[in-house]
């Protein structure tokens, strides 16, 4: 007989409870950044929980970056609760939206709201650096060059809008999004035999869309952005 306990059907794991009871404590902002968690023993007390549940509620938090362990009787010593580092949102949800396994009618939609958001901020504050970034990656572009690597370009001028949108929450899902769908939008891009003409379509829509930010009408940028990702998708087979 295997020496694993699990929990009645319906019924939570422990470290789940744990897990819950933590992240609670973090969205009530009774936890902020840098403040520690109690020592294991503790929190296993107050929990009702055993400590190897504590420890797995523990380890999933610190993989996701939320949490830093260090053991010591140092002042850094215990576990912390850390700012997420930069990317930790996006790397997250790409993962969840690659195993989920999302209609991409549902993706389109998802990509449509977010990105015409985006591209009508990124004309409104219109930063150079930002500008500069896009107009890098369009260049790039312009060379004759395999559809792996345009792909790779593509995505990062729709990063370099999204990111220049000066929304952080808005950026991160629009990334995390466009990322989780790169290989598909590659797929369509490799399934097509006139790869010269959808090349060259793709580069003079993405310098009107540029052009469209960088004069500033955010509402042109928009429209454009949108048909855009819905012209390609629609090159993507319904799933």
């Amino acid at each position: 007989m295997s020496g694993t306990r699990h929990p009645p059907e319906g019924r939570p794991a422990t470290f789940e409870l744990v897990l819950r009871h933590i992240e609670g404590r973090l969205t009530s902002g009774d936890l902020r950044p840098g403040d520690r968690l109690p020592p294991e023993r503790e929190l296993a007390a107050r929990l009702g929980a055993g400590r190897q549940s504590v420890r797995e509620a523990l380890r999933v938090l610190q993989a996701q970056g939320v949490i830093r362990s260090q053991v010591g009787t140092g002042t850094d010593s215990g576990t912390v609760v850390v700012p997420a580092p930069a990317r930790a949102l996006t790397r997250l949800l790409r993962v969840h939206l690659a195993v989920d396994s999302f209609p991409m009618r549902d993706v389109t939609e998802a990509r449509v709201m977010l990105e015409r958001f985006s591209a009508g901020l990124a004309a409104r504050r219109r930063a150079a650096p930002d500008l500069e970034r896009m107009s890098d990656a369009l260049a790039a572009m312009d060379a004759d060059l395999d559809r792996e690597r345009f792909s790779d370009l593509d995505t990062a001028f729709h990063v370099a809008i999204a990111e220049s949108a000066g929304n952080r929450l808005v950026g991160e899902l629009t990334v995390a999004i466009r990322e989780s769908v790169r290989a598909t939008l590659l797929g369509a891009m490799l399934g097509d035999e006139d790869w010269a003409r959808l090349r060259d379509r793709l580069r003079a829509e993405h310098r009107e869309i540029h052009a469209a930010i960088d004069g500033g009408d955010g509402a042109r940028a928009a429209d454009l952005v949108e048909a855009h990702i819905r012209a390609f998708h629609g090159r993507v087979p319904p799933t």
